[in-house]
């Protein structure tokens, strides 16, 4: 039987480290799901609608309303998907990928910062845990 007091541990980590990094991208005025967007949409080099809502778990109607936050700031744009002319690709602007390397090195911080309070080994140990819980 699980140990009751070892999920709300992890659960409780867990929301401390999002909150760090959400909390840190405040200054670029992104919600987490602008930034997990731009995220997809960079680490694809575009995306349809429906990749966009699939990586953020979303409704389709809900990645649209992001994706029409995001080009409402000029950070992405939509332009015809030279694969099939009757869909439409979300890309970055030079703009938009500034703001996701930007809000990358953040949250590469952040993470730095919580995670250093553990010495190298135990970070080691704590990554090969994690790994194996969600294989």
């Amino acid at each position: 039987m699980a140990d009751p007091e070892l999920s709300e541990a992890l659960m409780h980590a867990s929301r401390a480290l999002r909150r760090r990094m959400w909390s840190s991208l405040e200054d670029w005025d992104l919600s987490p799901h602008q930034a997990r967007a731009l995220r997809t949409v960079c680490g694809h080099d575009g995306a349809r609608l429906s990749e966009v809502a699939a990586h953020l778990r979303i409704a389709p109607r809900s990645a649209t309303e992001v994706v029409d936050s995001l080009e409402a700031r000029g950070l992405v744009a939509r332009q015809p998907d030279p694969a099939d002319r009757r869909a439409v690709l979300v890309v970055a602007t030079d703009e938009g990928r500034e703001v996701h390397e930007a809000a990358d090195r953040l949250r590469g911080a952040e993470a730095a910062a919580f995670f250093g309070r553990l010495d190298p080994r135990e970070r080691e140990e704590l990554a090969r845990l994690l790994r194996r819980l969600v294989d």
